[in-house]
């Protein structure tokens, strides 16, 4: 899919156009093998650089062909995705390639929310033909975005916490490591947004005036900012998800502590009435009251069995 949309430079009012113009800024997401075609050819760049950021695991990167100049960089956003066992919070790569001074191009494998708060107006200050500027406030909006997202998995894991602390339920652990895993990639995600900002701030084939840098520099430090994030959340998880491992396994423990103790109390009054169940000459045979002599003992034997095994804690 293509849209174009074009700031007037007089009004600065943006608005979705159909015909290239100098300043568009052209969005593709999932383009078909004809929509790339046109596109490069109406605007003399190579295919690759559009179908680059079209794999799910291309690298965040800046690439910079000097023929065409013509700039990628590629980031990681963050997305939900649907699972076996529920949603889960990935990232996967969107690219935003500067064509000379004429055109910006953002490609995505589908929609995400950062595009379309610049769609939508939300982004205060969004010209589509200042595209230095465009590319340093999508970054600072996606490292908001990480922000976000670290704060839902943190929620989430809180909610899961609560629902263990009463009952160990395989769907709140398997929605643990869930979260475990989105941390994984959410971290290594961000490590690699921060080694694209760090190399923005260096290259020359970006103008950047002093307000684009200080716009960098917010989104450097929301970047950092969601890495501890990131870390602190992944540490508890981590710490959380091995106490709970260690309470399965005590309570796995305590139940067949009680079940082996259990089947003791029960193996004595079974092998009283076994040996009084033998062919051979027994005490208290003859006895009209020999029956009850029986029931007699074997309970005794078994309440004594029974205080004996809770003195050694073995019944609690």
């Amino acid at each position: 899919m293509i849209r174009m949309y074009h700031t007037d430079m007089e009004t600065n009012v943006m608005q979705e156009v159909t015909d290239f113009r100098r300043g568009t800024w052209i969005n593709l997401i999932n383009p078909t093998e004809n929509e790339i075609q046109y596109v490069c050819e109406n605007i003399h760049i190579k295919e690759d650089f559009i179908r680059y950021p079209l794999d799910y695991e291309e690298k965040a990167r800046i690439d910079i062909e000097e023929e065409d100049q013509t700039i990628l960089f590629i980031i990681d956003v963050p997305v939900t995705e649907k699972g076996s066992n529920g949603y889960v919070y990935s990232t996967m790569p969107i690219g935003m390639i500067v064509v000379r001074d004429d055109y910006f191009i953002t490609v995505s494998l589908k929609e995400v929310k950062i595009i379309n708060n610049f769609e939508k107006g939300f982004v205060k200050g969004f010209c589509t033909y200042k595209k230095s500027r465009f590319i340093l406030q999508l970054m600072y909006n996606n490292s908001s975005e990480y922000l976000n997202y670290l704060k839902k998995i943190n929620k989430e894991t809180e909610i899961a916490e609560s629902v263990l602390k009463n009952s160990m339920k395989n769907r709140e652990l398997l929605k643990l490591l869930n979260l475990e895993k989105s941390l994984v990639y959410i971290t290594t995600s961000l490590r690699s947004n921060e080694a694209v900002m760090e190399r923005t701030l260096k290259i020359r084939n970006i103008k950047l005036y002093e307000e684009d840098e200080d716009i960098l520099e917010d989104a450097i430090i929301e970047n950092k900012q969601a890495i501890e994030m990131s870390k602190i959340y992944s540490d508890i998880l981590n710490g959380t998800m091995d106490a709970y491992a260690s309470i399965i396994s005590n309570n796995l423990n305590r139940v067949m502590k009680f079940l082996t103790s259990i089947t003791i109390v029960l193996a004595v009054p079974t092998m009283v009435s076994s040996f009084w169940g033998m062919n051979v000459a027994l005490p208290f045979e003859k006895s009209p009251f020999g029956f009850l002599i029986m029931i007699v003992i074997a309970t005794a034997l078994t309440l004594f069995v029974t205080w004996w095994l809770r003195r050694k804690n073995m019944l609690d």
